[in-house]
């Protein structure tokens, strides 16, 4: 959906009855709400035989090389031939709202963060069978859907549901005890079998039998109220405040069962459906029978024993009359990754509160008297990843609710928050113990991102992408112009180090004569280019002034690269949003966060990120002195990836649909903000605060850099690609990687 408002947008209308052609392959049941593209796309896609991206962006229409146009069919009445040209040479952008369309659109701008969830709601009528099905009440009763002796329902057995069930039968016989309490008993009893094997089975709620009268007076009061028995919200029950008082049972919390039930029985297993409900949760894949414990601790157990029933469903069940309170078939759905809360996906909102437990552990356990320094390193690590995916959608909310030059700054200003925080601190606590160790880590960490960014990020979208696609083609010409930046921007970074290999004097800690010959052989430790010789003349003459220009020269190219790639040359990323589509498919807009929230989360995240970055570098010292190794190991891997892998799941999920182009961008952004944009601030902070960093890399990082970047414009150059080519960088990564393992440890660790 395209706004009138952009310029230069050429808009275009297609009949219902215009020729019959074939449709295009059905698009995989992920993506759907985002690929209703007009039919004039659709069928001008068909016709053509055009490449269809059929992920996030519609359909990707390129035109096929050596091969004239095609002519135009009568698809579209008026400017057939202008519109079906622009369907093969236009990369048409189909979303449910403005909103999405901006996000989608930004997606393909250089230096604006990609990102692949949603930042509207979807509306529920687009989302496909599978999704709705993890979105709803467990109280829907299916055909036979075949035997319910699966692997994850034997899981569930082993580790919930032995231990409910005997947890209910001792309530069952604590009840029995009291007398009183003896209908609950009963009821204990059934639930027992119940939770031990609750897949096809279901638990109804009977209707109290009600005197004529106050039927008639219920019946009025519902019709008052406007609400029946079923609620609007994923067809669950109404919830207790909005019912008429005449549907609860008269006298039923002034029962002595009921009392001794609430004081005895119910506690108990509240408490264990808690911790099963939890448990469940945090697995995530077992969300059903997180679910399943919450509703009953919730509804079942406070209802009168009397009208709960649990019955086996049978092939020949007739529909029953009774409400039906829980039916499930499955413990396990691996499709739960998908789920989000508040458009936020479930494994970032499970791990928001190991972000608390990193900032208590961390400042109130200052002497590490309940953990150790290692295991508050490894927490305050992890907790970067959450946070780094709370930053990406914030700017990714802000960005699609603004204009270009909102979403622009937002962009530069936090899109290298993550990876600056966590440096400047090291190099802040560096400065403050005097360690020069703290910097080699710094300039691994910048290392690593940029090798992980140019051949890890991509060579594995290539590899899980072509499993599904026998090959993938991605557009060329935008991904020379990050190449092109990325090979001024690793010439501008590695050249103060360059010019000390050249000008500076070579000094070894420790040498050996191996011949005894005076003028034989010597063997030399600890060697290095010392850059102060003559109190330093080198290195403040010549290398600091040729750093600063370097770190002026790179930001301005980057945004030379900006202004071409997004005002004067806009034209090579082929983007189009269609403004035709599907009757009865025009949404308006439900955004997650609103441009205010947005920016609170991400003020927030920012402070907090800063912290467990603070953490991190305040208890990695034992680790790097106690650690076997090397420590260029630990920055290029641990410290360097880590923080990226928000951004690593958004590529392989769009190499999955079939969009490279955006998988490729993402790791070659990143690295093109390392040497542009990070290393500049760097030198720039080192200007008002001195530490011990130094634009001077080792032999091992510039010739990782120099080699990664070669490797990839080589395998980037036809547009297109395969498993194969990904597996080549993936494993060119993984011998860097074993390279930095058996590396000494840099000279001041």
């Amino acid at each position: 959906m395209a706004t009138e408002s952009e310029p230069g947008r050429r808009r275009r209308c297609c009949t219902q009855d215009a020729l019959d052609v074939p449709k295009p392959p059905e698009p995989h049941p992920d993506g759907d709400a985002l690929r209703r593209g007009s039919l004039c796309d659709h069928r001008c896609a068909a016709i053509n035989n055009a490449q269809g991206d059929l992920g996030d962006l519609g359909y990707h229409q390129h035109r096929p090389r050596g091969h004239a146009a095609v002519s135009s069919p009568p698809c579209c009445q008026q400017h057939s031939e202008e519109v079906c040209e622009s369907c093969v040479v236009k990369t048409t952008l189909t979303a449910e709202n403005v909103v999405e369309a901006n996000k989608l659109s930004n997606n393909y701008k250089f230096g604006f963060k990609k990102w692949k969830s949603h930042v509207t709601a979807r509306p529920w009528e687009d989302r496909s069978e599978i999704v709705k099905e993890l979105y709803s009440d467990l109280n829907v009763i299916r055909g036979h859907g075949g035997s319910t002796v699966t692997f994850g329902n034997v899981l569930y057995l082993l580790l919930f549901g032995w231990w409910l069930s005997l947890l209910y039968v001792l309530v069952a016989a604590l009840m029995f005890v009291t007398v009183v309490g003896a209908p609950y008993g009963r009821l204990c009893w059934d639930l027992a079998g119940y939770f031990l094997w609750p897949f096809g089975k279901v638990i109804q709620k009977t209707e109290a039998p009600k005197s004529r009268r106050a039927l008639g007076a219920c019946e009025a009061a519902a019709e008052v109220s406007g609400t029946g028995e079923s609620s609007a919200l994923l067809g669950g029950p109404v919830p207790r405040r909005w019912r008429p008082r005449c549907w609860d049972d008269e006298g039923y919390w002034q029962r002595a069962g009921t009392v001794a039930w609430l004081c005895l029985g119910y506690p108990m297993l509240a408490l264990a459906h808690g911790l099963v409900c939890v448990a469940a949760w945090l697995l995530v894949f077992l969300i059903p029978v997180a679910k399943l414990s919450a509703r009953t601790a919730a509804r079942v157990l406070l209802l009168p024993p009397e009208r709960v029933h649990v019955r086996r469903l049978r092939m020949t069940e007739v529909p029953l009359d009774a409400e039906v309170i829980l039916c499930c078939y499955r413990a396990v759905n691996p499709y739960y990754y998908k789920y989000a809360v508040d458009g936020i996906n479930v494994f970032a909102v499970n791990l928001l509160p190991l972000v608390l437990v990193t900032l208590v552990l961390g400042y109130v356990d200052s002497h590490n008297l309940l953990t150790s320094s290692p295991v508050k390193f490894t927490l305050a690590l992890l907790s970067i990843m959450p946070l780094s995916y709370y930053i990406g959608m914030a700017i990714a909310s802000i960005s699609a609710q603004s204009n270009f030059a909102v979403g622009a700054v937002v962009n530069a200003t936090f899109g290298s928050i993550t990876e600056l925080t966590f440096y400047i601190t090291a190099l802040i606590k560096g400065s403050r113990e005097g360690n020069r160790c703290y910097a080699e880590i710094v300039k691994s960490a910048l290392t690593g991102t940029l090798v992980g960014c140019v051949l890890f990020v991509p060579g594995l979208c290539m590899v899980i992408g072509g499993i599904r696609h026998q090959e993938q083609r991605f557009n060329s010409r935008s991904a020379g112009v990050s190449s092109a930046l990325l090979f001024l921007s690793v010439g501008g970074v590695f050249a103060p180090t360059l010019f000390s290999k050249v000008y500076g004097k070579l000094v070894c800690g420790e040498c050996h004569n191996v011949t005894q010959n005076p003028l034989g052989h010597y063997l030399c430790h600890n060697c290095h280019f010392d850059l102060m010789e003559n109190n330093g003349t080198l290195y403040y003459s010549h290398v600091q002034p040729l750093v600063y220009t370097v770190s002026l020269l790179l930001p301005a190219a980057y945004l030379i690269g900006l202004f071409f790639t997004l005002k004067t040359h806009s034209h090579i990323y082929d983007i189009h949003i269609s403004d035709c589509h599907m009757p009865g498919h025009h949404h308006s807009a439900v955004v997650h966060w609103s441009r205010w929230r947005a920016l609170v989360i991400l003020l927030l995240s920012t402070l907090c990120m800063s912290a467990c970055a603070d953490l991190a570098t305040e208890h990695i010292s034992p680790i790097l002195t106690n650690s076997t190794i090397s420590q260029y190991f630990i920055g290029v891997t641990v410290l360097a990836m880590v923080p990226e892998l928000p951004e690593i799941v958004n590529g392989i999920q769009f190499a999955l649909q079939n969009n490279l182009s955006l998988s490729i961008e993402i790791g070659n952004c990143i690295a093109v903000q390392v040497c542009m944009l990070q290393i500049p601030i760097l030198v720039l902070f080192t200007i008002f605060y001195p530490t011990n960093f130094t634009l001077v890399f080792s032999d091992l990082h510039v010739y990782a850099s120099m080699f990664s970047v070669v490797l990839m414009n080589y395998i980037f150059m036809d547009g297109k690609c395969d498993y194969f080519q990904g597996t080549v960088l993936v494993m060119v990564y993984f011998i860097l990687l074993a390279v930095y393992f058996f590396a000494p440890s840099p000279s001041g660790c």
